[in-house]
């Protein structure tokens, strides 16, 4: 069923401001970039559209909802099959969307190859359009294999390539593909365990793919340096150590890594940053090349499932931040220098907003522009599915919200 997207996405859009909700987590601080200690702070707010809130939706200005600015919105009416009427999806009825790809645009109308874990299809997601298959990737979906991400060619405008991060019967692996064809790999014999076997792609500035690998379910890979598990690799499109890394011809970047959930930068690639989930916590990473991941930037000790990031930071002065088992969106106050300066503020949790938004289980995230992203529900992934999951929506991060609260 085709979903209907009206709204245009050219101004720069941010979340409702109104009683946001903190997260109780315990923060370790890595301010090495920032030089200083931990203030927390209100970082200024461009002026926002009183029509919008947090994923795109109208607020209480907006047309057809009731006209004035302290009346009660009309809550978006529940999905009818594979039709949802919320503004902010540009794709239904898909199955476990893991990874999403945004295609770079101006926002007018989103769209981003979607990923589902399981089955390994990739569709291409677009506003106003059915989703449309893009190609299909054998898999091992069992456990927490499978398709878990992917990432646009550093040269995508030209040659229309794509890598994802898969599980095969034998090992985890980065593949490269095509519209249509089949997948070539790029790196294998990548370690392959019960648990531990997600991954997360992603380009740097420089033109090089960012692979961050599970630990296939032995914690002590993530240390040994003689294994491709539990690390953040650094390789060039064709799968070898990219020139520059902190070791001459090694592909590993940074070791410390357990079971990742996404990799983001900032347009710059200045800030470059990692979500992961330790057995005690879910924790952000800043990531340096060379240095191994110990000291967090931000940790949760209730363990939320953090998910995709998307860094927002020089239109907002946000990272936003998905999780799965919690199923909301975070916004970490952060500096232009990469320092954490408080609390996340969390909204998409069915609290939060006017009307209060939810769309369950959030996995992986792709930036479209500096000011709009795009996520994956995985509901059908021991969520509480709705008849239109699971879906491709729009994130729009929050330029209002404070800078949360003193730790």
């Amino acid at each position: 069923m085709r979903t209907r997207y009206r709204r245009k996405w050219t101004a720069p859009l941010a979340m409702l401001a109104c009683g946001a909700l903190m997260l109780s987590g315990c923060a370790e601080f890595d301010n090495t970039a920032a030089g200083q200690k931990f203030t927390p702070v209100n970082p200024p707010s461009p002026e926002v559209p009183p029509h919008v809130g947090p994923g795109g939706e109208a607020g209480d200005s907006g047309p057809g909802r009731g006209g004035g600015r302290n009346q009660t919105p009309t809550p978006v009416p529940p999905p009818q099959g594979c039709k949802d009427f919320d503004k902010a999806v540009i794709a239904t009825c898909l199955d476990t969307v893991a990874a999403v790809a945004a295609i770079p645009g101006d926002g007018t109308a989103p769209s981003a190859l979607a990923g589902e874990r399981k089955s390994g299809r990739i569709l291409l997601a677009a506003a106003e359009k059915d989703p449309a298959g893009w190609a299909t990737v054998p898999v091992d979906g069992s456990g927490d294999g499978g398709l878990t991400s992917l990432a646009l060619s550093p040269g995508f405008a030209e040659d229309q390539l794509v890598f994802a991060y898969i599980t095969t019967p034998n090992d985890n692996r980065v593949v490269r593909l095509a519209k249509g064809q089949a997948p070539k790999p790029v790196l294998t014999g990548i370690p392959k365990g019960a648990t531990g076997n997600r991954g997360a792609i992603s380009t740097d500035a420089k033109g090089a793919l960012l692979v961050a690998t599970g630990d296939a379910g032995n914690p002590g890979l993530a240390a040994d340096p003689a294994s491709l598990a539990g690390k953040v690799l650094r390789i060039d499109t064709s799968g070898k150590p990219a020139a520059g890394n902190p070791t001459p011809g090694s592909a590993v970047f940074s070791t410390g890594v357990h079971s990742p959930g996404g990799i983001c930068r900032d347009q710059t690639g200045s800030r470059v940053w990692l979500t992961d989930r330790l057995a005690d916590k879910d924790v952000l990473y800043r990531l340096r090349g060379g240095q191994p991941l110990t000291t967090p930037a931000w940790s949760w000790t209730d363990k939320p499932g953090v998910a995709g990031c998307a860094d927002f930071v020089g239109a907002t002065g946000y990272l936003s931040i998905t999780t799965s088992i919690a199923g909301n969106l975070q916004n970490l106050p952060v500096t232009p220098d990469g320092a954490v300066t408080g609390k996340p503020n969390v909204f998409m949790d069915g609290k939060v907003g006017k009307p209060p938004k939810t769309f369950g289980k959030l996995s992986a995230m792709s930036m479209v522009n500096p000011q709009i992203a795009l996520a994956g529900t995985v509901n059908k992934d021991g969520g509480t599915p709705v008849s239109s999951d699971d879906r491709v929506v729009i994130i729009t991060p929050s330029a209002s919200s404070g800078g949360g609260g003193k730790d």
